[in-house]
């Protein structure tokens, strides 16, 4: 009898730490990172060339989780996403340049030959990601938001080249 419930302590001890873990992965972003707001700038000698242009969408409305919007430029050395830039929260998010022109939830960015420009600083706001040296922009169609962790789009934005 008292072998019984001292199993069964360490059963629901394992599995209310497994639970509580599980749990702490998805509310983070939401009660520690979601008030964060990005304000960078971007220096004047990467402002010379702008390249292209885009807007984030909300990929697939009928999801009220994976959201994104607002406006971004691409630079010869950058990509800086405007002040009006927003995605829903949540983890390992990360920007993406993608060779694909038109990006949906149904297209496998992971197959495609993606460069990771870095992960996610905030939801919100004005951040500036560099674009490594020998990339060739006109290679690449879209700036995607894309969560690593579970491998899921959460806004693609379209280029329109200069």
């Amino acid at each position: 009898m008292m072998r019984r419930f001292f199993v069964g302590t360490l059963v629901g001890a394992v599995l209310g730490a497994l639970a509580g873990f599980a749990i702490g992965i998805f509310a983070y972003p939401y009660i520690f990172l979601a008030d964060i707001v990005a304000d960078e700038k971007l220096d004047a000698a990467d402002m010379d060339t702008v390249v292209a242009t885009g807007d984030f969408i909300h990929a697939n409305p009928a999801d009220p989780i994976h959201y994104g919007s607002g406006g971004l430029t691409v630079y010869r050395r950058a990509i800086q996403l405007h002040q009006d830039f927003e995605v829903g929260p949540g983890p390992a998010y990360h920007v993406y340049l993608v060779p694909d022109a038109t990006v949906t939830p149904a297209t496998d960015v992971a197959r495609t030959m993606f460069v990771d420009l870095g992960r996610l600083r905030a939801f919100r706001g004005s951040q500036v990601y560099r674009i490594p040296d020998g990339v060739d922009l006109a290679e690449f169609g879209s700036v995607v938001i894309w969560c690593e962790h579970f491998a899921v789009l959460i806004s693609p934005a379209s280029l329109q080249f200069e």
